[in-house]
């Protein structure tokens, strides 16, 4: 026991001995490898010193040599602009010299003119103090001879200037009127041929219309003997009914009809449709006239109202106003250049429905402006101003949209449009105004036509007649003998034509023919 406990002790000591020799020996060699890497760290460190040492003295001297150089070329540089600037300072100052010279040069010349033109002054001053002694002596021979032609022409200076002058109007008067006519037959001569292809041209081209003006209507009568009781004892039932209606009643020769003549459609309506039920009812005396003018005019409204329901629902328009639907019924007694207003209205409505779905706007407020674009026509026989403002008052007064109202405003231009749905009424308006035989001349235009004619006429010195003739085409002038000579015709008739092509819009050409009579009456006594 003891031997083994003193083995296990021997061999505790024994690995105990290892454990220290080994740790000994380790640490040894530990210390070994630290010395030996401080010693190459060490080298290496003085290695990088050294190196570091020749770089920095490297880059001094490569500083040096750098600086030199720069300090070199900036001398260089230096020479160089200090060179060129003398150089410039040089170029100016003889420059300068040259500038001098010249101003020095200039003034001179300036000095020298300066005395010219004061010796020419003084000249000048001599010479209008002659020419005004001259002139005086002038207009004193001038006075002198013309007192002498005054004795010797029984003439004053005024008097003989209106002699020369009417003389010289009269020379002129004549050459004038040979030049006018000389002109004109050549004009005639060139023209002859081109007017014949013109009018070829139109004429194949154009199939023009004819067209009466609808400012009557016909009312057939069942015999000759109701023109007279229509015409009552001493005309009292005739005056009553133009009286109540504003129609005027045409009696004359024509078998069996009496014409109703008046510019407003629906007063002519309500007569005719009055004078229809007195003839069927065969009692015509002023009560019951007054009955049936009452009775027809209640009829004409009814039918006022339902032509503005029909447009309305044929042009597909929804929400109007009742009292707006009646005066839309109402362009159905409105006539604009013979068309229609009603039927030219509901045909822009359409347009405009079909040129807003095209363009992608909206085609439900493009019908409502193009059915309404002309409802101020409505009332343009109560309301003064253009149809356009009485329109725009109209639609403003019923609460319509603003799109609608501006394009009521400017579908004439009275306004610049500003939408595309004012655009759009405008082209459509254009287009139905411009269809064939849609419009045409109306009387009161024709009428308005000729009397301007005669008023050209009529306005000029010496024009004691005038007659518009032939629809217009011609006028015949009668002149007085005394106040123009067969010479002066030409002149007055070339004149008369110039003012009618300025002043007159008119188709195809107007004739102008100056008559000059001469006439001498004596009696035997």
């Amino acid at each position: 026991m003891d031997l083994i406990i003193a083995i296990i002790m021997i061999v505790l000591a024994l690995a105990v001995g290892i454990a220290v020799g080994g740790f000994i020996a380790y640490k040894k060699g530990v210390d070994a490898g630290i010395e030996k890497r401080k010693q190459q760290a060490e080298s290496i460190v003085g290695s990088a010193e050294q190196q570091a040492e020749r770089i920095i003295e490297d880059a001094e001297k490569d500083a040096d040599n750098k600086k030199k150089s720069a300090l070199i070329e900036a001398k260089d540089e230096i020479h160089k602009l200090r060179t060129e600037a003398d150089k410039e300072i040089k170029d100016r100052r003889a420059d300068l010299s040259r500038q001098e010279r010249r101003m020095q040069q200039k003034e001179e010349n300036l000095d020298k003119k300066n005395d010219n033109l004061e010796r020419k002054e003084d000249i000048l001053n001599q010479k209008i103090k002659s020419a005004d002694e001259k002139l005086k002596e002038a207009e004193t021979i001038k006075k002198g001879q013309l007192d002498v032609l005054e004795r010797i022409s029984e003439f004053t200076k005024d008097q003989a200037k209106e002699y020369i002058i009417s003389k010289l109007e009269e020379d002129l008067v004549h050459e004038k009127a040979v030049k006018v006519a000389a002109y004109e037959q050549q004009i005639k001569d060139e023209c002859q041929e081109k007017a014949r292809s013109y009018i070829s041209l139109a004429i194949a081209k154009v199939a023009a219309d004819q067209v009466s003006e609808a400012a009557v209507s016909v009312v057939p009568l069942p015999n000759d003997e109701m023109k007279g009781r229509i015409i009552g004892r001493e005309g009292r039932n005739i005056r009553t009914l133009e009286t109540l209606t504003g129609v005027d009643l045409i009696i004359d020769d024509t078998p069996e009809a009496i014409t109703l003549s008046c510019f407003d459609q629906i007063r002519r309506e309500v007569a005719r449709i009055a004078l229809e039920k007195l003839i069927a009812d065969g009692r015509i005396h002023p009560t019951r006239i007054e009955e049936m003018v009452d009775k027809a005019r209640r009829e004409v409204e009814y039918r006022i109202k339902q032509e503005g329901e029909r447009a309305v629902i044929e042009t597909n328009v929804h929400g109007v106003n009742h009292e707006l639907i009646k005066l839309i019924g109402r362009l159905k007694f409105r006539t604009s250049y013979r068309q229609n207003v009603l039927d030219h209205s509901i045909e822009v409505a359409k347009l405009c429905g079909v040129l807003a779905s095209e363009l992608g706007v909206d085609a439900n407020i493009a019908r409502r402006a193009g059915l309404l674009h002309d409802i101020g026509k409505a009332l343009t026989s109560e309301i003064e101003g253009s149809h356009v403002q009485i329109g725009v008052d109209v639609c403003k007064k019923y609460n319509e949209n603003p799109v609608v109202i501006h394009a009521v405003e400017a579908h004439h231009n009275d306004v610049e449009p500003r939408t595309v749905i004012a655009c759009i009424v405008q082209a459509a308006d254009a287009i139905s105004a411009a269809r064939p035989a849609a419009r045409s001349e109306n009387y009161e235009s024709y009428i308005k036509r000729l009397q301007k004619l005669e008023e050209i006429c009529t306005s000029y010195d010496g024009v004691e007649k005038c007659f518009a003739v032939q629809a217009g085409r011609e006028v015949r002038i009668m002149v007085v003998p005394e106040v123009i000579n067969d010479e002066k015709m030409v002149l007055v008739a070339r004149q008369i034509a110039q003012q009618i092509e300025t002043e007159m819009d008119y188709p195809g050409q107007i004739k102008v023919n100056l008559i000059r009579e001469s006439r001498v009456t004596d009696y035997a006594k």
